[in-house]
């Protein structure tokens, strides 16, 4: 197995004033953030949590809690770090009956795993075929590439790439095994796709290269266990965020908060309402935030990314839904 690097360079988190004011970190509260990756996000919320408040910090890259420790050291609040896949750190912290006043999740690949380049994320650099952001699991873009049938391959290219040539990738795919580099599986997606595809906007392996890596850590499945743990840590006026960078991830996040903040459900032949249901919340933001042209300039990661942040509704006395905590 290839020895982590930890890299060191400074993270630039994505939306992180609009993160901040959405989410209004007090001193006091305690906080889950569910993808600490390079911490940027963690150290804006730390500091506003002050002495009495608590963080809690996930992630499943051993490198990142290389980058906790150091937080740590740095933040007054209590801080606690927690190296699992985040859906299922979630459930824990649901079972021990921990209570968070704000949940936070940027999801998808830091851009200190792509720098990193024995990880094998990145279509820039020349290195084994992995992909895994935990070390210890089994799974790798290897097996992936190269065991995987033909039309599962197909299946995922498409799905978790959208990608339009995913069957003639995938075929290349099987035809060269077996692939052992991230330059290997590079050339063959040059060679599957037609030669205005492989010199227009963007890289022709990026959509592959996303697919494979959603499938090697089943990013996809874990946010949709994630998102119904992190709303059940929350108590009345708890708020939830989530930084998405792609469709396939922003989606589930949508219908999750759209469904949160439905009220009726009574079929729509009905004149009246007979179900009594009512919305669980209240949405911080209309539709999605985008980064300004400024933070693109700055920061171009920055350019595909989506905010959608929302609020556990409070209620009365009588369970009648205060608009605002008044």
């Amino acid at each position: 197995m290839a020895t982590l690097t930890y890299m060191p360079t400074q993270h630039v988190p994505v939306l992180a004033s609009e993160l901040i004011e959405l989410l209004d970190p007090r001193p006091g509260e305690t906080a889950v953030d569910c993808t600490f990756g390079g911490g940027g996000h963690a150290r804006l919320v730390g500091e506003r949590l002050e002495a009495g408040g608590s963080l809690v910090c996930i992630d499943r890259d051993p490198a990142a809690e290389q980058r906790f420790e150091e937080l740590a050291d740095e933040l007054e609040c209590e801080t606690r770090f927690m190296r699992a896949d985040f859906a299922d750190a979630l459930a824990e912290l649901v079972a021990a009956g921990v209570r968070a006043n704000l949940v936070y999740m940027d999801l998808g690949i830091s851009s200190l795993q792509l720098e990193a380049a024995e990880r094998g994320f990145s279509y820039t650099y020349d290195a084994p075929l992995d992909m895994r952001m935990d070390p210890g699991e089994e799974l790798s873009a290897a097996e992936v590439v190269n065991e995987w049938p033909q039309d599962r391959l197909a299946g995922i290219i498409r799905e978790h790439g959208d990608e339009r040539h995913a069957r003639a990738i995938a075929r290349e795919l099987v035809r060269r095994r077996p692939l052992e580099t991230t330059v290997d599986l590079v050339d063959a997606i040059r060679a599957a796709v037609p030669p205005a595809y492989r010199f227009g906007r963007g890289h022709p392996a990026k959509r592959t290269f996303q697919a494979i890596r959603i499938a090697v850590n089943e990013e996809l499945d874990s946010l949709d266990r994630a998102l119904p743990a992190a709303w059940e840590l929350l108590p009345e006026g708890g708020r939830l965020a989530a930084i998405s960078f792609h469709s396939l991830e922003d989606r589930r996040v949508k219908r999750f908060l759209a469904a949160r903040a439905r009220g009726c459900i009574c079929p729509p032949e009905l004149p009246v309402c007979q179900c009594g249901h009512e919305p669980e919340a209240e949405p911080l933001t209309r539709g999605a935030l985008a980064a300004t042209p400024e933070e693109i300039e700055r920061n171009p990661r920055s350019h595909s990314a989506r905010l959608r942040a929302t609020r556990k509704v409070d209620r009365g006395p009588d369970g009648d839904h205060e608009r605002n905590g008044t």
